[in-house]
């Protein structure tokens, strides 16, 4: 192999990945979590957590731009969309659990600039 070669690898192993941090659910005493973020262009932010069947959890969120948002779970390897919605700058509703199941928020912003992300939930 190449110098010039290994030096690139070395590189692409450096840069850091096209993808965001996800952010685990931490509920407080009340059955509420809050998290803030910044959605750079071109990625995404995820907050997920383990939920039991049966319940309900009432979702808002507010960006500074239009973001691509859905809540999904996985089965497999299918992915389950119980809400999904394009180009939102704020949304509200509430996930009612049918599994025991990890459920991720998630929020990809398309644009060229960053946007700001407040999420409230309430189980």
């Amino acid at each position: 192999m190449s110098h010039s070669l290994h030096f690139v690898l070395a590189l692409a192993a450096a840069l850091p990945a096209a993808q965001a941090d996800v952010i685990d659910i931490k509920w407080s005493a009340d059955g509420s979590f809050a998290h803030q973020s910044t959605v750079a262009p071109g990625k995404f932010a995820e907050v997920c957590g383990k939920l039991p069947a049966s319940i309900s959890v009432r979702w808002d969120f507010e960006a500074s731009a239009p973001l691509d948002f859905n809540i999904h779970y996985h089965a497999g390897k299918d992915v389950v969309f119980p809400s999904k919605m394009a180009a939102m700058a704020t949304a509200n509703d509430t996930l009612q659990t049918s599994l025991a199941q990890d459920y991720c928020w998630m929020w990809s912003n398309k644009l060229a600039k960053p946007a700001t992300l407040t999420l409230k939930l309430q189980r």
